[in-house]
């Protein structure tokens, strides 16, 4: 069985390239108790800030 995680409860998520584009909150989060869905930019500099929550995204190579 797959875990599922919450919306917007971790402050700091490692993504890699084959998780791209980066959305907040994540496909596999249940989106309904959290913020609308933001699509972020996350190329350029490694590391994203949500708009909405605050939480960090990181690149990891």
């Amino acid at each position: 069985m797959s875990e599922i995680k919450q919306a917007c409860t971790q402050r700091r998520y490692e993504v890699t390239k084959k998780d791209l584009p980066i959305s907040c909150p994540m496909p596999d989060m249940p989106a309904w108790n959290a913020h609308p869905r933001v699509y972020l930019e996350i190329k350029s500099h490694g590391e994203v800030l949500c708009p909405y929550c605050g939480t960090l995204f990181v690149l990891k190579n």
